[in-house]
């Protein structure tokens, strides 16, 4: 079965047809809407996994784990982890977002899967993980350990490492640790959670300005006199002991999230989300306020620290970002292309924060591609 074709990931037949035929997915888009409630598209989405849809037609059709196993990391966590594609392929481990996000089936499709050994994992307190949304022991350094811990579980000597948003810290720190043992770097929508980043995304004057109607329903949760440090104030209703508050401010926290990812945000799509799937939303939303209201757990400028930059500079790395990603802007992508000119940068046109926008999937499809002989 080829999945290539003039240098550029292709689908199956069902996938070109998606292509070729959009008018059939707004078909199908609508009668899912009509019939069920919910679009098939909406990541949590019952019906998308039983019409097994792509995300979009540059990315590879799903497939199916051969293996899936837990790993226990702590006396109290331990870890959902699964292997797709080639059992004797290039290794590659995918680090998801949110945090709190867990992986997705669609998070295989970036993979040529005759290439490829595919390995996506849970992080602690994460999607299949146990025990789910637990802050105790949940650090940046906790995962990082986590992910040296599964490769050697896995007995896999090399990985490339594959990871966006979050996964792009997550990526970068581990990398700057264990460079020895990192193939190559392919990050997305770049955060290293400089305080300058994280003001942007939630204080006035960054995403606020690129989504005011978005930012006015976040605030408004919060008294006037707290919003000087809007992580703190909102970490504080999400820890509550009052259920009312928790839910309100999860909620709030949510639907900014999910209203600034896209370049075209779907208000429907995401009360739909909301209304569907609102206990693992604000399982995410635990995990995030607790790694924002902690900086991280990384220290100001870690990241692009000389030190920690020369740890990294021999490794193969392609960074990508969306033109117009209103939650981690392309400035920090700049920034780490600057310092590491090695590196390749790839400014999507027309895309947002989310990596399974079709330009943004296409590129990093494409990335996959490039560094899988590496």
């Amino acid at each position: 079965m080829r999945y290539r074709h003039g240098g550029r990931p292709r689908a199956l037949v069902a996938c070109r047809c998606v292509r070729k035929h959009a008018s059939r997915s707004k078909f199908f888009y609508l009668t899912a809407l009509i019939l069920f409630g919910f679009p098939p598209y909406h990541t949590h989405s019952h019906l998308a996994n039983l019409l097994r849809l792509p995300v979009n037609s540059t990315m590879y059709p799903p497939i199916e784990p051969y293996l899936s196993g837990r790993l226990q990391v702590s006396e109290i966590h331990d870890l959902y982890y699964e292997i797709s594609g080639n059992k004797n392929g290039s290794p590659v481990v995918f680090l998801h977002g949110g945090p709190g996000s867990g992986c997705r089936e669609s998070d295989r499709s970036y993979f040529n899967p005759e290439k490829y050994k595919i390995i996506l994992f849970d992080q602690r307190g994460s999607g299949r993980s146990n025990p789910i949304g637990s802050l105790q022991d949940n650090t940046t350094w906790d995962l990082v350990a986590d992910i040296e811990k599964l490769r050697v579980e896995l007995g896999v000597e090399k990985w490339h490492v594959f990871g966006g948003s979050w996964g792009s810290t997550l990526a970068l720190v581990y990398a700057q640790t264990h460079p020895d043992r990192v193939r190559s770097l392919v990050v997305r929508g770049i955060i290293t959670f400089r305080q300058s980043e994280r003001r942007w995304i939630h204080q006035e004057g960054g995403t606020s300005n690129l989504f005011p109607e978005a930012w006015d329903e976040f605030v408004s949760v919060i008294p006037a006199e707290e919003r000087g440090d809007m992580v703190k104030a909102y970490h504080k209703r999400i820890h509550s002991e009052d259920e009312g508050e928790r839910k309100a401010a999860a909620r709030a926290w949510a639907k900014y999230e999910m209203a600034t990812t896209k370049l075209r945000p779907d208000p429907e799509a995401i009360e739909l989300a909301l209304n569907n799937d609102f206990a693992s939303s604000s399982l995410k939303v635990k995990l995030e306020s607790h790694f924002f209201v902690n900086a991280g757990f990384i220290k100001e400028g870690q990241i692009f620290a000389k030190e920690n930059l020369e740890k990294i500079r021999h490794i193969p790395m392609i960074i990508v970002n969306g033109r117009y990603d209103a939650v981690c802007p392309p400035s920090t992508a700049y920034d780490l292309k600057k310092k590491l000119p090695h590196a390749e940068l790839h400014i999507v046109p027309d895309a947002g924060h989310s990596g399974r926008e079709e330009g943004t999937a296409e590129v990093l499809t494409q990335a996959a591609e490039k560094v899988v002989d590496l």
